[in-house]
């Protein structure tokens, strides 16, 4: 009898060891289909109004969200009232005064409406125009090669090439970022000197009382602290027949031509010694928006944080369209929402993380991402002592460019051998041992055309030096379109793509020491 009792202490031991290590997965198997779909169907509804940031949308989405953080239980940061870290947004209401190139004095509203710069400035004056093609510069389509805009006034179109169905710029069948919107490419013209941008749109030839009534009142922005060479400058939008005026009925109609088949534009070459002038007056409104933010507070380690991070904002609504945005990334904050919950119940059954896990959804993605970029400037949990950073950005659709493996078994990361050599290992031994997803590396280069590694909010935390994974399904036909929703979400492989997320933050949350930080940080900048 009396070597029974140690021996049976031995058996109970292993048993009792053996739980431990897997009861990670006991709380991940609480993520499920259901769950989720409860949750996107809200998120992703009619009602948020496609949440786009600054608008009435945006606020629900938050209240929501908080509300969620605390039906669930977590903890709101004491700095901040109510799970949500506000960060200050300016809207510019712009009063027109003049806009002239050489002889030609323009109507507002008839020939042209403006969008104002960054600048405080309210005027600028050129003596040069210079044809920029679509007004991208990146690895695979530069209309800036060879050409100096400094000082000029240059004139771009709107959209991007592409040639037999594929697109220049990412070199595939999906458009890239430079595609949609005129934001980065005014920007991008700011850095190379230029004093404004002409814009020309071909799918709009005549200026609706409306739109103009609308432009004087700009979009909302983030007043970032970075550099003045980050932002951007004026941006003159014209109906295309004006551009006979500066450029001359011939050469007009050729790029006009070439633009309208989307075709390469880099290789014309149009400048005009022609002076311009624009003025306006601009009166800025503050506003603000918030990121929501909650955590489960650890144990041993409660000073050493595991961040879960995704972006609740989208588009909005265009008229009377919503871009629902139920991929983008209503995915992602529904999967933070539930792993909150199961990270929650793990520490209310007495198997709380050892580390305080932070779940936190940010606004301002959409737009340049303004939410991670104010978060990581003024942080409520020290960036020192923040081990990791898992970004759940797009994880309930299948990218129909891939090709290969199983459709519906997979999920793309980035950034897990970057920062930190600890990360890799990690990922892909909590994906063996749990879940064999097919682990998809082809977004993680730096360099690759669609820049994949730059344009979600993990970046914010990279920047500063934070080793972070970033978990993405692709870029399918409905990205940044009204048809991005629900029904369309593949829920199966939503679970097991955030069970394998959570797992991973288990792992991390539990280990002996903070990830190390002995990988260089990539250097390029957005």
């Amino acid at each position: 009898m009396k070597f029974l009792f140690p021996a049976l202490s031995f058996v109970l031991l292993a048993h009792y060891s053996f739980s431990q290590k897997d009861i990670g997965l006991n709380y991940a198997e609480t993520i499920t289909n259901e769950g989720l779909q409860k949750q996107l169907t809200i998120i992703a509804s009619a009602e948020m109004e496609g949440r786009e940031t600054g608008t009435e949308g945006q606020r629900k989405a938050a209240a929501y969200i908080q509300n969620q953080f605390r039906q669930i239980g977590l903890t709101s940061p004491p700095t901040i009232i109510n799970y949500q870290q506000n960060y200050p947004l300016n809207r510019d209401t712009l009063i027109p005064k003049t806009f002239k190139i050489g002889n030609h004095k323009y109507d507002f509203g008839k020939d042209y409406i403006v969008t104002p710069g960054s600048s405080d400035e309210n005027e600028f004056k050129s003596k040069t125009i210079i044809f920029a093609g679509y007004g991208i510069a990146a690895k695979n389509y530069d209309d800036y090669a060879g050409k100096d805009v400094k000082d000029k006034l240059a004139v771009i179109f709107t959209g991007e090439p592409k040639v037999s169905g594929r697109y220049l710029v990412s070199d595939s069948t999906i458009p890239s970022s430079w595609g949609s919107g005129i934001s980065r490419k005014a920007q991008l013209a700011k850095e190379k000197g230029a004093k404004a941008l002409i814009v020309i749109n071909l799918a709009i030839d005549t200026i609706t009382s409306l739109l103009a009534e609308n432009s004087k009142t700009s979009d909302i922005y983030f007043p970032s602290e970075k550099k003045a060479d980050d932002k951007k400058v004026p941006v003159i939008n014209i109906v295309p027949a004006v551009v006979t005026h500066f450029f001359g009925v011939n050469e007009s109609a050729e790029i006009i031509e070439a633009a309208k088949g989307s075709n390469p534009l880099k290789d014309f070459t149009i400048e005009k010694n022609i002076k311009s002038k624009l003025a306006y007056r601009k009166i800025k409104i503050p506003s603000t928006a918030s990121n929501v933010i909650g955590f489960v507070e650890g144990s041993d380690k409660k000073n050493e944080f595991v961040f879960l991070t995704a972006h609740y904002d989208h588009l909005g609504k265009k008229g009377d369209v919503i871009y629902y945005g139920a991929d983008d990334d209503g995915s992602g904050t529904t999967g933070v929402i539930e792993m909150a919950r199961a990270f929650a119940k793990a520490k209310a059954d007495g198997f709380g993380p050892r580390r305080t896990v932070v779940f936190m959804t940010v606004s301002g993605e959409e737009e340049g991402l303004w939410g991670s970029e104010y978060y990581s400037d003024n942080p409520l949990f020290s960036l020192d002592s923040t081990t990791v950073d898992l970004n759940t950005d797009m994880i309930g659709r299948i990218d129909p460019e891939r090709k290969k493996g199983d459709s519906t078994n997979y999920v793309y990361v980035i950034g897990d051998d970057k920062i930190s050599s600890d990360l890799m290992p990690i990922s892909k031994g909590v994906n063996k041992r749990y879940t064999n997803l097919e682990l998809d590396y082809k977004f993680n280069d730096v360099d690759d055309p669609q820049k994949i590694y730059y344009r979600s909010d993990h970046y914010n935390f990279a920047r500063k030096g934070v080793p972070i994974i970033f978990f993405f399904d692709g870029i399918h036909n409905d990205y940044h379109k009204p048809t991005d929703t629900v029904d369309k979400i593949n829920f199966d492989t939503m679970e097991k793509r955030a069970r394998f997320i959570f797992l991973t933050a288990w792992e991390i949350a539990n280990m002996d020491r903070m990830l190390k930080r002995d990988l260089p940080l990539p250097t390029e900048e957005r």
